[in-house]
């Protein structure tokens, strides 16, 4: 068996807390100036498969970012990435396969973190344990109590933690949202979040040996131990509860997110998640491929969310967006910008990016609002003057929602939850899914 995080930490030469030195509650300011009188910020990519492939080529386009350094725990993406960073760049990360190794490196500025779901979180905090900024990938959490882990090791830390939920970085959202804010369309009291999309089945895994370019050991991690299957790895694993949180917090995240954003929300008081399988139904999918989910906060404001993840039927002409419900209108706003609708369904203003909105795009190639994204979070490492567009404390009460429809889905009733943090009130059982059981040694410690 190879070694787990707590036994790595005691055999290594440069400890977690030894790594820290000079970096615990600093703020972004003050670790800026460490960083150097240049602004340039080391950037290392964790998990560099499919969109994280895609990050280390928008962090070498940003401004003062170089990438020097990429792991992944399968050797044929580590050999891939490094080739397309040089050739883009003309500079050749040093490639890793094991996090704890990488995380030594000194030289390291900042992290982005694209693995798979279970891993977003263990691998943030222990970034911030070693003195590392953190860009994650949605979700930013595997489960509700991971969020708040990642607040306090914030805290703890003092280190800049931004979640990849991209389009709080988008010129035109960023734009109606302040006029939605303004009285654009009245006073809103509805959020409507859709995303469509014609998934295939995974079919009925087989247990089969680990292929020689991958470590299962470590890409389990912090998650319990299963043996390997050959419809796990590089994909599949969303639809696992073991590993993945489902088509809601897959992709739910981005639209909830703007609808959150745009009815000034927070934590909901009712949460009601009703759907189920439909499609495959013999394969090893085990979340849902139809949810409906329905939110209610206080001020009589109302989120609901409908993921079609095996039918792409078109709504509103789009296979994904969030429309907008106020008093005077209303606005439909997706990637690649926004329309505004009075009472009677006219459409009297809209911004469009040219980009397009498609479910179809799961890298995102062409996608500017990830770079301004990435912008956003490099100036606030650097201490400038800017408001940073995701901090963590946001992207946990988006993301929350997400985990609240699965529990709610998975209990198969409705749930009434605190307004204040959104805990789940008057049902332990419920409550009992608001963390997870992580494999010996690899427990959070703060």
């Amino acid at each position: 068996m190879k070694e787990n995080r707590r036994t790595f930490l005691k055999k290594s030469s440069v400890s977690a807390a030894g790594i820290t030195i000079g970096g615990i509650g600093m703020t972004a300011k003050s670790y800026s100036r460490i960083i150097g009188a240049n602004d340039q910020i080391n950037v290392a990519g964790i998990g560099t498969r499919s969109r994280g492939d895609y990050l280390a080529g928008e962090f070498g386009k940003a401004a003062g970012a170089v990438v020097t350094h990429i792991c992944d725990v399968d050797a044929r993406v580590v050999d891939k990435t490094i080739n397309n960073i040089k050739k883009a760049t003309g500079n050749a990360p040093k490639g890793e396969r094991d996090i704890r190794r990488l995380l030594e490196d000194k030289s390291i500025d900042a992290v982005f973190i694209a693995t798979p779901d279970h891993w977003h979180a263990p691998a943030s905090w222990m970034a911030m344990e070693a003195g590392k900024h953190v860009y994650v990938e949605k979700p930013c959490s595997h489960n509700p109590k991971e969020g708040e882990l990642l607040k306090k090791f914030q805290t703890k830390y003092g280190k800049v933690i931004q979640m990849g939920n991209q389009q709080r970085s988008a010129p035109e959202t960023i734009e109606v949202i302040r006029d939605i804010h303004n009285g654009l369309i009245g006073e809103v009291y509805l959020g409507k979040a859709f995303y469509n999309n014609k998934r295939g089945t995974i079919g009925v895994g087989k247990t089969v040996p680990v292929p020689d370019y991958l470590d299962w050991e470590l890409w389990q991690g912090p998650a319990p131990r299963v043996a390997y299957h050959d419809n796990y790895h590089p994909y599949n694993w969303h639809w696992f509860w073991n590993w993945g949180t489902g088509e809601t917090c897959n992709n739910g995240t981005h639209e909830l997110d703007v609808c959150r954003w745009a009815l000034q929300v927070d934590f909901p008081k009712h949460v009601k998640a009703t759907g189920g399988r439909y499609f495959d139904k013999d394969d090893d999918w085990q979340f849902y491929d139809t949810l409906l989910n329905h939110y209610e906060f206080k001020g009589n404001k109302t989120i609901t969310w409908e993921g079609q993840s095996c039918n792409a039927a078109k709504l509103y002409g789009r296979d994904r967006g969030s429309v907008i419900f106020g008093t005077k209108g209303s606005v439909i706003i997706d990637r690649s910008g926004y329309e505004v609708y009075d009472l009677s369904g006219h459409k009297i203003r809209e911004h469009k990016t040219g980009q397009t909105s498609s479910t179809s795009d799961t890298v995102g190639t062409g996608d500017m609002m990830t770079l301004n994204h990435i912008n956003n979070f490099l100036d606030t490492v650097r201490g400038k003057h800017v408001e940073q567009h995701s901090p963590i404390d946001e992207a946990h009460k988006s993301v929350l929602l997400c985990h609240l429809a699965n529990i709610a889905w998975k209990m198969k009733r409705p749930l009434t939850c605190d307004e204040e943090d959104g805990h789940i009130l008057n049902d332990k059982e419920a409550m009992a899914m608001w963390g997870r059981t992580y494999a010996e040694g690899w427990e959070p410690k703060i």
